[in-house]
C-alpha cells in the first residue's frame, strides 16, 4: 500500500496546487461558465465561473502515476501508458469543449477515439457474467471479438455518466473520489497492484482539487475534468477485470459506479419517454430533486455522497469473501435512497414536450 499512498498524496498536492492558477489561466482566455449559457436552466450557478479544473486533475493524475511508478520500479509501464495516451484524448476533446461548447456528436466521436485507442492497444474485456455457464470459469462466458465494442460502449458511458452528474458544486469531484476510492481497496484485497496506483492517483486528484470546488465553487473542472474522471475510472476497472475472471470482477466497478450509472439510466429513459432527444439537458436529474426539495447545495451533494458511500462501501463488501449479506444489504440501502430521490418532486418522468431546444 505504501506506493499507491504516495500517488494519492502526490496527486492531491499536485492538483490543489495547480487549481488556483489553472482558474486563473481559464479567466484570461475565456474559458469561463456564465449563468446566461444555460437557457434549459440545468445549470445553476449564479455568478460567471472559471471551467478548465480538468487540467489540474490531469495533471495531479499524470505526475502522481508517473513518478510512483519510477519510485516502485513498475513493471508494465505499456498498459499506463495505455491509459495515459486515452486520457489525454478525452482531455484534449474537453479542452476544446470548454472553450468552444462542442456539439454532443462531435464529443462523443472523441469519446469513441479515445475508447478504441485503449481497447485497440489490448484492453478488452474477454468474459461477462453467465449465471449458467460452466467448465473452468463457472458463471463467465467467454465473447471473443463482442468484448471490443463492448468495452468501447462501457468507456463511452462511463465516461458520459460523470460528466452528467457534474451538475452541483463538488458533486463529480466528490463522487469520483468516493468511486476511486472504492476501486482502490478492491483491487489491494485482489492483489491487483497497478489498478492500485491508478485509482489512489485520480482518487487524490479528485480531492486536491475538491477544496476549490466545493461549494461554493471558485472554479468548475468542466468536461475536461468530468469526461476524464469517467474515462479514467472506467479504463481502470476494465485493466483490473482483465485479471480476474470472475463475476465479482465485473460486479465491483458497477456497483462503486453505481450512483452516476442510476442517475445516467434514469435520464436515458425520462427524456426517451418524453420524446426528447437524450442529448438534451433537463432538470429531472436526482440533484435537481433533491434541490426541489428545498435542500441547499451543500445538503444535496452530501445526501449524494452518503449513497454514493453505500454502494463504494458495497462494492468492497462484495470484493471480500464472505461479505455477501453486508454488500447486498448496503446494495439495498442505497438503491432504496436512490430511488426515493428518483421520486421525489422535480421534473416528472413523463411530461407533455413543447418542441424547445433543452441543450446545455
Amino acid at each position: 500500500m505504501v506506493a499507491p499512498s504516495i500517488a494519492f498524496a502526490l496527486a492531491a498536492v499536485v492538483a490543489f496546487g495547480l487549481t488556483p492558477p489553472v482558474g486563473r489561466l481559464a479567466a484570461r482566455t475565456g474559458a469561463i461558465a456564465r449563468p446566461d449559457d444555460q437557457p434549459s436552466g440545468r445549470h445553476i450557478h449564479k455568478t460567471p465561473t472559471p471551467r478548465l479544473g480538468g487540467l489540474a486533475i490531469f495533471a495531479g493524475f499524470t505526475v502522481a502515476v508517473t513518478v510512483t511508478a519510477l519510485i516502485a520500479q513498475t513493471p508494465n509501464w505499456n498498459h499506463l501508458l495505455e491509459l495515459w495516451c486515452g486520457a489525454f484524448i478525452i482531455v484534449i476533446v474537453g479542452l476544446i469543449d470548454d472553450y468552444l461548447e462542442l456539439p454532443a456528436k462531435w464529443k462523443l466521436a472523441g469519446q469513441i477515439l479515445a475508447a478504441t485507442v485503449f481497447v485497440a492497444s489490448g484492453n478488452a474485456v474477454d468474459w461477462v457474467s453467465n449465471p449458467w455457464a460452466h467448465g473452468p470459469f463457472p458463471g463467465m462466458s467467454y465473447i471473443g471479438y463482442w468484448g471490443l465494442p463492448l468495452t468501447v460502449f462501457w468507456l463511452v458511458g462511463i465516461t458520459n455518466t460523470m460528466n452528467l452528474i457534474d451538475g452541483l458544486d463538488g458533486l463529480a469531484a466528490g463522487v469520483g473520489a468516493i468511486a476511486s476510492l472504492t476501486l482502490w481497496v478492491a483491487a489491494w484485497q485482489q492483489g491487483q497492484y497497478q489498478v492500485t496506483i491508478l485509482t489512489a492517483a485520480i482518487a487524490g486528484a479528485a480531492l486536491g482539487f475538491l477544496p476549490h470546488n466545493f461549494y461554493p465553487a471558485r472554479i468548475f473542472m468542466g468536461d475536461t475534468g468530468s469526461m476524464l474522471l469517467g474515462f479514467v475510472l472506467g479504463a481502470a476497472a476494465i485493466q483490473g477485470t482483465l485479471k480476474s475472471a470472475t463475476t465479482i470482477a465485473l460486479a465491483v466497478p458497477l456497483l462503486a459506479l453505481g450512483l452516476p450509472i442510476i442517475d445516467t439510466s434514469l435520464a436515458i429513459i425520462r427524456r426517451f419517454a418524453n420524446g426528447r432527444s437524450i442529448f438534451q439537458a433537463d432538470r429531472g436529474h436526482l440533484h435537481h430533486r433533491l434541490l426541489a426539495l428545498g435542500l441547499n447545495q451543500r445538503q444535496a451533494v452530501v445526501i449524494l455522497y452518503f449513497v454514493s458511500g453505500c454502494f463504494g462501501l458495497s462494492a468492497v463488501a462484495v470484493a471480500e469473501a464472505g461479505s455477501r449479506l453486508v454488500a447486498i444489504a448496503l446494495l439495498l440501502v442505497g438503491l432504496g435512497l436512490t430511488l426515493a430521490i428518483g421520486r421525489s418532486s422535480g421534473e416528472p418522468l413523463v411530461t407533455k414536450h413543447d418542441g424547445r431546444d433543452l441543450r446545455g
